[in-house]
């Protein structure tokens, strides 16, 4: 696309994201990143005008005399986007590619970020770290982000979220929140990676995929292109036994998927390249409460 289309694709979902971050998503954000307000920091001795209800009555009860629990404000939270720009993002058969879907969601959670005053990061990912734009807050930072979300060309030929699981885990030497945008078409194994990613880090995942990619559509011959490899061949999508294999290899990326992710505590949603995104983010936001 030419400067004029991408400034105008970026206007667009400039103006759609800032609209869901500021009327929709402001309190979902807070409740599912900023609910804890307020972090215990010490005791002191109670003094006149204190509230009673910080009386701490274990530290009071030890030392015969009243002792007051001191709170204060929490840190700025660090969100990481971890976005999966391989060549298979390029896929789109109805609406939109998985990328431009991909966009607008990174979009909305960056413009909700920034208006709650936190920061917000990329990595760019394939089979290895393609790009790193360090956290930083305002307009500026997250029309910078989404302009290479739209115009990044990956130069690793498949995908492997444990390389940008890795790279997360040692340039975010603080606990931060790690959101991954991919379609999860990945064979790399990055349940382990994942477990020890976890213990310092919460991670979130949405997982964009197009309809077609769930069900081969039944329309005979096809000339099909492997978007990361770039092999191409004929299949022929009436075949029982294509379609069986196509829906085989779908299952086994899903279920390896769900199962990863249950097994380390990872609030996870998925929505499609012709579904709305928004209450899909806000169910995956109200589990977090």
């Amino acid at each position: 696309m030419n400067t004029s289309e991408l400034l105008q694709k970026i206007r667009r979902i400039e103006i759609k994201a800032k609209r869901l971050s500021q009327n929709i998503f402001s309190g979902e954000y807070r409740s599912a990143f900023k609910g804890r307000g307020m972090s215990f920091s010490e005791v002191r001795e109670y003094q006149v005008g204190d509230d009673v209800r910080d009386i701490d009555w274990n530290v009071t009860a030890r030392y015969a005399k009243p002792y007051i629990k001191v709170y204060e404000e929490e840190r700025e939270l660090t969100m990481l986007l971890l976005i999966d720009v391989s060549k298979s993002g390029r896929f789109g058969t109805l609406e939109r590619t998985k990328r431009q879907l991909i966009a607008e969601i990174a979009g909305t959670l960056a413009f909700s970020t920034i208006t709650n005053n936190d920061k917000v990061g990329v990595i760019f990912y394939s089979d290895k770290v393609e790009k790193f734009i360090p956290p930083g807050k305002g307009r500026k930072h997250v029309l910078h982000i989404l302009n290479e979300i739209l115009t990044l060309e990956p130069t690793g030929e498949s995908t492997d979220l444990s390389q940008a699981l890795i790279y997360a885990n040692n340039v975010q030497k603080k606990q931060c929140t790690l959101f991954v945008l991919s379609d999860f078409i990945d064979e790399s194994g990055y349940g382990h990676t994942m477990s020890v990613v976890s213990k310092k880090h919460d991670i979130l995942a949405m997982r964009v995929y197009d309809p077609h990619e769930a069900e081969l559509p039944r329309v005979g011959l096809l000339r099909v292109t492997d978007a990361e490899s770039g092999q191409t061949r004929m299949v022929d999508s009436s075949s029982p036994r294509t379609r069986a294999s196509y829906e085989a290899y779908w299952k086994k990326l899903t279920n390896y998927m769900e199962e990863t992710f249950t097994k380390y505590d990872i609030t996870y949603a998925g929505t499609a390249t012709n579904e709305d995104f928004v209450p899909v983010l806000q169910q995956l936001f109200s589990r977090r409460r």
